[in-house]
């Protein structure tokens, strides 16, 4: 079975399911966090390495929605995710 998607980058169809570490501002622009092992995106052919639209609409989504003086530096991608809501959903999503 062929795992592979097309590439948002090169546009070859040589992208697979991988989990990378990235950094990322907070919303209110106090500071940048660690997220690691989050799903991502790798490309074989031009090297790479994204996440895809949903993966990055959940962490802002819950970056808005949680008390985020909670998280250290360096978070897992499941323990952010997990973090108790202030809010059941982010209202300014369309």
């Amino acid at each position: 079975m062929d795992n592979t998607k097309v590439c948002e980058w090169c546009e070859e169809k040589t992208a697979h399911g991988d989990q990378s570490s990235v950094y990322w501002e907070l919303p209110d622009g106090s500071r940048a966090i660690q997220i690691a092992d989050v799903p991502s995106m790798s490309c074989s052919h031009c090297g790479m390495e994204y996440q895809e639209e949903g993966v990055i609409n959940e962490i802002e989504d819950q970056l808005m929605l949680i008390d985020t003086k909670l998280i250290d530096k360096v978070v897992a991608y499941k323990d952010l995710m997990k973090l108790p809501r202030l809010l059941k959903k982010n209202y300014f999503r369309y």
